[in-house]
């Protein structure tokens, strides 16, 4: 699913709403979700998800091709966890 979609489905439930107020509110939602992980905090949405951060060390990684070994550097990765209602709905 596109952005562009996700407002036109929600407009079609909303009819207070522009579609581009409706798309300002989505984009205020991303960007505070957003910041929120840039500063290593956990996001909880009851009834879908959890997404966290996870710290990634530093490791030495080989090339298949070459077998040349490739120093990876350290990262942060996002972890999505789904709720248990989400799973349920997905495998009806």
């Amino acid at each position: 699913m596109k952005k562009s979609e996700l407002v036109d489905r929600v407009s079609q439930k909303v009819d207070i709403l522009t579609k581009k107020q409706i798309g300002t509110i989505i984009d205020m939602i991303f960007d505070s979700m957003t910041e929120a992980m840039a500063r290593g905090e956990k996001i909880e949405i009851r009834g879908f998800a959890n997404f966290k951060i996870k710290e990634r060390p530093e490791r030495i990684a080989r090339n298949p091709k070459t077998g040349q070994q490739i120093k990876v550097p350290a990262q942060r990765a996002i972890s999505f966890k789904m709720s248990k209602a989400l799973r349920e709905v997905l495998n009806k």
